[in-house]
């Protein structure tokens, strides 16, 4: 009931189709009901016996009192023939209205549930903007693409179809109910009191069910992510010969899905069975009480009658078994459905801990004051650390690898908040701003470029394509030596680049990120070990195109390679989250510390090569 409840908000929006698609369902529903009950009529005139009763057979129930009134007048002096025809027209006009309704309330009911769905599916994904990157990286991304579009597929039916058909199932449920105890009243009640036989029945399996689906789900789930590793990794696992390994790692997760449906499925094909075994069972009392009733001196029962219950009785079978069967298929909607909850019930840590306060530009400095961050496993990361970069300097962060140097720059965008201490933009603590407004003045060009499966275009001036014109991209890429291999595209800056920017090199990536980054223009730019994986020409070109990025800004640079960052205004030496040394290239070489460690372990105790730029 729980997940039921945070479901139905979503619902809300699109009552009116759904009461709509109700009131259709119900009408189709009597309209089934009454051509059921002009059956009694029909079979009349099929025995001879007159479409209305005739004396000196069992006297009829309210039912068949009620068919002679109402077809009395009509077929007042009406010979048998037309008596007849009548009849099977009223029969066909209520069969043909019947689908008309059922169709249109069918259509309206598919109409509310794919909106749902959508709200769903949006709701779930601009929940997950919010999140903070640490939730993304305990949280495999195949689980998160199981539940954005399988899960919230498999909770459709719950939140639309299934709820329709009940209340339509009901209805006409409830009108053969009425109907059958309209012809006879002890056979309705022998009928309804094995009902409770097949409720009992099938109550243990749900329990069951609903907890095997979750397993099957999270395996589902699991096979997803490996799907995922393999394809984005698959030049790594070429390149080492591991495709027998990923085939086997994936044919034992596809084995394990396999099971897990196997499980279930064993459970889940139990419920038919005992429902249609309950409905011989039932026709069979039926059969033998209806017979009692309609034979010998003291019939109570006509014949026609009878078929006619027999018929009603026969096709309330279909809807007493979804009925029945409703708790069980309720269980594969609730239990992705909760799957989808656990996403929307995690806080989303960086929506909620948005500032309120615009940043309109960045004038001074950025400052970190005691700074400390630890990861939620209380793993300390930085501690203690505090600098100031002025407005136009270069500040660089070395150090060896795990000593902080990402997690240092990640606070800056607020990717992360610090746990202790704060990080201050022109005096102000940057938690107090708005991230629209404080992302929007930096720029971050890394060493894993991320292309879109978008156009050459639309990755330049991602996030604000309309904003910037044909010209003004143009001009970014021939600052980011990017224009001469776009020109020669298929397309021009209207290639699409294919996921993850496969048809490009890691040079040319590169260039288009710079390039996004001159487009925006931003005031602190962060570059993290942008041409480290790169040949010697890629290099020089992302060089030159970097040394354009870096005038009049404020830089921080993650470097490893020593050589980019002798120019630097200040150059953090990072040790175990703490800062070991600072100070500019010349001054640390001279102390003899870990900076000085550092170098010869790339270069030797020769002197220095001629400086880059960073």
């Amino acid at each position: 009931m729980r997940t039921w409840r945070a479901l139905v908000p979503f619902l809300r929006p699109y009552l009116g189709r759904f009461s709509l698609s109700l009131v259709l369902g119900v009408m189709g529903s009597l309209l089934d009901g009454f051509s059921f009950i002009l059956l009694i009529p029909f079979l009349r005139a099929v025995f001879g016996n007159g479409v209305v009763g005739l004396p000196g057979q069992p006297a009829g129930g309210g039912l068949e009192r009620f068919l002679d009134n109402l077809l009395g007048p009509l077929l007042a002096g009406a010979t048998p023939a037309r008596a007849f025809a009548v009849v099977v027209g009223l029969i066909l006009v209520s069969v043909v209205v019947k689908n008309a309704c059922l169709y249109f309330s069918r259509l309206e009911g598919m109409r509310a549930q794919e909106y749902m769905v959508r709200d769903l599916r949006v709701a779930l994904y601009q929940h997950l903007q919010g999140m903070r990157l640490d939730y993304f990286q305990r949280t495999r991304g195949g689980q998160l693409l199981t539940r954005m579009l399988a899960d919230t597929e498999q909770v459709k039916p719950i939140l639309g179809d299934w709820i329709a058909e009940l209340v339509r199932t009901s209805a006409t449920a409830l009108v053969y109910l009425g109907i059958l105890f309209w012809i006879s009243w002890p056979l309705t009640l022998l009928a309804l009191v094995m009902v409770p036989l097949l409720v009992f029945a099938l109550r243990p399996l749900l329990g069951r069910l609903r907890g095997r689906l979750n397993h099957l789900l999270e395996d589902r789930g699991e096979m997803t992510s490996l799907m995922q590793e393999t394809v984005s990794g698959v030049r790594l696992v070429k390149a080492y010969g591991a495709e027998p390994y990923e085939r086997q790692r994936f044919a034992d997760a596809a084995s394990r899905y396999a099971r897990g449906v196997v499980r279930w499925q064993k459970l889940a094909l139990i419920s038919p069975p005992i429902s249609e075994s309950f409905g011989a069972l039932v026709t069979i009392a039926l059969l033998w009480a209806g017979t009692a009733m309609t034979a010998g001196p003291g019939a109570t029962l006509r014949p026609e009658s009878f078929i006619a219950f027999l018929f009603v009785a026969l096709r309330l079978m279909a809807p007493l078994k979804f009925i029945a069967n409703f708790p069980s298929q309720a269980q594969t909607a609730l239990a992705p459905g909760e799957r989808v909850l656990e996403v929307l019930r995690e806080a989303p840590l960086e929506a909620r801990a948005a500032g309120t306060t615009v940043v309109e530009g960045f004038r001074e400095q950025v400052e970190f004051k005691a700074v400390g961050f630890q990861y939620g496993d209380g793993a300390t990361v930085l501690d203690g650390v505090s600098f100031t970069a002025r407005k136009g300097e270069i500040v660089a962060l070395v150090g060896p690898s795990g000593a902080g140097k990402s997690t240092l720059v990640d606070l800056i965008p607020r990717f992360y908040d610090p746990t202790r201490g704060a990080v201050l933009l022109d005096g102000r603590d940057v938690r107090e701003m708005t991230l629209a407004s404080l992302r929007a003045l930096m720029g971050i060009v890394s060493q894993e470029t991320v292309i879109f499966n978008d156009t050459v275009r639309a990755n330049i001036a991602y996030g604000s394509e309309s904003r910037y014109s044909a010209q003004q991209v143009e001009a970014a890429a021939r600052a980011a030596n990017a224009h001469g291999f776009i020109a020669s595209l298929p397309d021009g800056y209207a290639t699409m680049l294919g996921e993850r920017g496969t048809r490009l090199s890691g040079g040319e990536r590169q260039r288009l990120a710079i390039a996004r980054a001159l487009l925006r223009d931003p005031p602190i730019l962060i570059l993290d070990e942008a041409t480290s994986a790169l040949d010697t020409e890629s290099e020089r070109l992302v060089q030159e195109a970097i040394d354009r990025l870096l005038e009049g800004r404020t830089v921080f640079v993650i470097a490893h390679r020593l050589s980019t960052v002798q120019h630097a205004a200040q150059i953090l030496v990072l040790d175990k989250g703490r800062i070991a040394e600072r100070g500019r290239h010349t001054e640390l070489l001279a102390r003899d510390g870990l900076y000085r460690r550092l170098y010869e372990l790339q270069f030797g105790a020769a002197e220095p090569r001629a400086p880059v730029t960073a």
